[in-house]
């Protein structure tokens, strides 16, 4: 027991450092974490010398994080795409997983090897996703239905390819048991979805008191219950707390359960991380780096083309197309379950230093690119999406709010005055809409426009760039395309 402490213990402290010097580089804090999960794992010091007796420990952390996202992000806005969200995540998933498949067959190691090497490639980290939503501030962003929808489709799709994968890895059943074992795990699913869609009020039982510790300890054993039933039934235990969450949303406790379950979840979620990065095993890893840097450019671009296929069904600009395919980017939990799968086959030895090194690869790169995804966004061209306005740099929103519907101030000036007094350029001009300053925009070294909103706290812009035409506000994260400052018939928004 005191071994398991000491290394839960210099987890947290290892992760804390970590993180905070990432915090001053601008960086996400899951590489942060998972460095200090290879640090203190096997391949490197040996704090952490057995990852798997931390085990429980992670998976809760993973639990309490899929259920607060369920908790944050009301049921009704996953469901009301409905066939859009199922188109995208399909293509999605033949985009990612019929590209590792084509590069399992052109490594030339074997059928089964390939097969396995198109799901380890193919399926993104649910837990990644989920944290890189909350942390990058993107819960209510108009492509976030579409990648929830995505995650949970890739787990229905999982239980297919892991029956698929099992006559290549020795672990087949009857028909009649893959059968049984499918109507169970589907039916299981079909009933947390009604339990999302009519059970609030049972919820709402449960969980009501006047004390928030119990609210707390009820909210924490409810998700925890969930997600092990789900385990246990052949559905992803992050898929049932997430389920359970989507629930306790509809519930007029929402806000209470969000606000008491949080720092739980950001506790557990990192020692979920280091102890994910603890259990990559690196041997051998050297002889595989060619296939792995081969494997990581591929995802890229399919998960581009992927983003691309999102933003288009649903309408959105560029920036949704870039948030979601670098969002989606990281592997993670169930590709290093195929690597042990793999080991426990049989096949090739390269297989698992393969999938190791690449999921350290993504889920330490995917999040840095996730939160630099305007730079992809800036080269993809509007033709390519269906957002119907030109793509503005910010993160784009489905509803509208009072910041943005005012009267606004004339602009100061048609340049940005903080630059010039630093001697520096800009990319393009922002207007205040409460007070007429000027200054450039996020895309711009200095960051004047922003940087003005948080010093004043006046919540909206408009582009005063020819030939655009919208208004962002900062406190609702909302986009108004088509109500700027100007009234040149040039402003207006392309059809």
């Amino acid at each position: 027991m005191a071994a398991e402490l000491v290394a839960l213990g210099a987890a947290g402290v290892a992760a804390g450092v970590l993180a905070r010097g990432g915090r001053r580089l601008a960086l996400p804090t899951i590489p942060a974490f998972m460095a200090a999960g290879i640090l203190l794992g096997p391949s490197a010091s040996g704090v952490i010398g057995h990852p798997e007796d931390l085990e429980l420990v992670a998976t809760v952390g993973l639990v309490v994080l899929l259920f607060h996202l369920g908790v944050e992000f009301p049921l009704d806005e996953v469901l009301a795409s409905g066939r859009r969200v199922l188109a995208a995540a399909l293509a999605y998933i033949a985009l990612n997983v019929g590209g590792g498949l084509a590069l399992g067959f052109g490594l030339g190691w074997g059928t089964a090897e390939a097969l396995v090497i198109a799901g380890a490639v193919g399926i993104s980290s649910s837990a990644i996703v989920t944290k890189l939503l909350i942390e990058l501030r993107r819960l209510t962003n108009a492509e976030t239905p579409a990648i929830l929808g995505i995650i949970v489709v890739e787990d229905i799709f999982l239980a297919f390819y892991l029956a698929l994968l099992a006559p290549f890895l020795g672990d087949a059943g009857s028909p009649a048991e893959v059968a049984a074992d499918f109507a169970i795990s589907f039916g299981f699913l079909a009933g947390l979805l009604l339990l999302a869609r009519f059970g609030a009020r049972a919820a709402q039982m449960l969980l009501d008191s006047e004390e928030e510790e119990l609210v707390s300890i009820a909210a924490i054993g409810l998700a925890v219950l969930v997600a092990g039933l789900a385990e246990r039934l052949g559905v992803s235990d992050a898929i049932g707390a997430l389920m359970i969450g989507l629930v306790v949303s509809r519930t007029a406790v929402r806000e209470r359960v969000e606000r008491l379950v949080l720092p739980v979840r950001d506790a557990f979620a990192a020692v979920f991380f280091v102890v994910f990065g603890a259990s990559i095993e690196l041997g051998a890893a050297e002889a595989v780096w060619p296939a792995v840097l081969a494997a990581v450019v591929l995802s890229i671009l399919t998960n581009t083309l992927g983003g691309l296929v999102t933003a288009r069904v649903h309408g959105l600009n560029q920036r949704s197309a870039a948030n979601a395919a670098l969002v989606l980017l990281s592997r993670g939990e169930f590709s290093l379950i195929l690597a042990t799968l793999a080991v426990g086959a049989g096949l090739d030895e390269r297989v698992p230093p393969f999938i190791a090194l690449y999921v350290l690869v993504l889920a330490l790169v995917g999040p840095v690119l996730a939160a630099r995804s305007g730079r992809l966004a800036l080269v993809l061209p509007n033709r390519l999406v269906g957002g119907g306005f030109r793509y503005v740099g910010r993160e784009t929103m489905v509803r509208g709010c009072a910041h943005v519907d005012v009267v606004p101030a004339g602009p100061r000036s048609d340049v940005c005055d903080d630059c010039l007094a630093l001697g520096d350029t800009w990319v393009h001009l922002r207007a205040c809409l409460a007070c007429g300053y000027v200054g450039c925009c996020d895309d711009s070294a200095n960051r004047h426009a922003t940087g003005h909103h948080e010093a004043t706290g006046h919540p909206a812009i408009a582009s005063i760039e020819p030939g655009e035409s919208w208004r962002y506000c900062y406190v609702d994260r909302v986009l108004a395309p088509g109500a700027g400052l100007r009234a040149d018939p040039a402003d207006a928004p392309p059809s």
